[in-house]
């Protein structure tokens, strides 16, 4: 099944999107409505929670902005082939299937004058890495709207973003690719370690790790 496909299936659906590992186990019910959406959602049509946004509630928001921190706001509708294991042998023959984004103008230039000031650029959940980075792919953040397949693996050069909070994600999966290209391999795998000798919670309403870039 393609991530299209899978798309197209849980739209028709109608219901709040759950990921697999959830709706395999119970029915949806009202109060999902609320649980796997983040405070700050606009926009309809992702089929996915970016689920390192559901950390946040208005009141930690605003205790983060009282701070001087700025925050923006991009637009990545997920799609479900996030869910996707990757069954390859070499990244090179998975197929990222495309995810519709959006970043504005008035953020692209919020996020230059933040480096320009000696800032650091912290992205809320691989969704909002992937649209800036995205919209910085040939090297120079720009205003971005459309669709993006960005597959990003461990030799990736970033360039929009300088930390990233997530949550734990499944392994064989693209996001573990993506994480493991920002912070190193064997960083991330020590990172997992520790988090299953501690139990940490993994996946939508797990628990969430800040990752900085690795030094190269």
């Amino acid at each position: 099944v393609s991530g299209a496909e899978l798309d197209e299936a849980i739209k028709a659906r109608g219901a709040m999107p759950l990921p697999p590992y959830i709706s395999a186990k119970r029915a949806h019910d009202d109060q999902d409505d609320t649980d796997y959406q983040t405070v700050y959602a606009q926009h309809d049509g992702a089929v996915a929670a970016p689920t390192a946004g559901l950390h946040f509630t208005d009141e930690l928001l605003a205790q983060i902005a009282a701070k001087g921190v700025e925050i923006d706001y991009v637009t990545l509708h997920v799609g479900a082939g996030t869910f996707l294991p990757v069954k390859a042998d070499d990244t090179d023959d998975h197929k990222m299937h495309a995810e519709w984004g959006e970043l504005s103008a008035q953020t692209v230039e919020n996020i230059k004058k933040c480096r320009a000031n000696g800032g650091r650029i912290f992205a809320v959940g691989t969704t909002s890495l992937r649209v800036l980075e995205s919209a910085a792919f040939d090297g120079e953040l720009k205003p971005f709207c459309g669709e993006t397949d960005i597959f990003i693996t461990p030799g990736y050069k970033f360039n929009a973003v300088d930390v990233l909070m997530t949550n734990f994600h499944l392994p064989k999966s693209t996001l573990f690719m993506l994480v493991s290209a920002f912070s190193g391999l064997e960083n991330m795998r020590n990172a997992y370690k520790h988090a299953i000798e501690n139990n940490y919670r993994f996946y939508s309403f797990g628990d969430a790790s800040l990752l900085f870039q690795e030094q190269k």
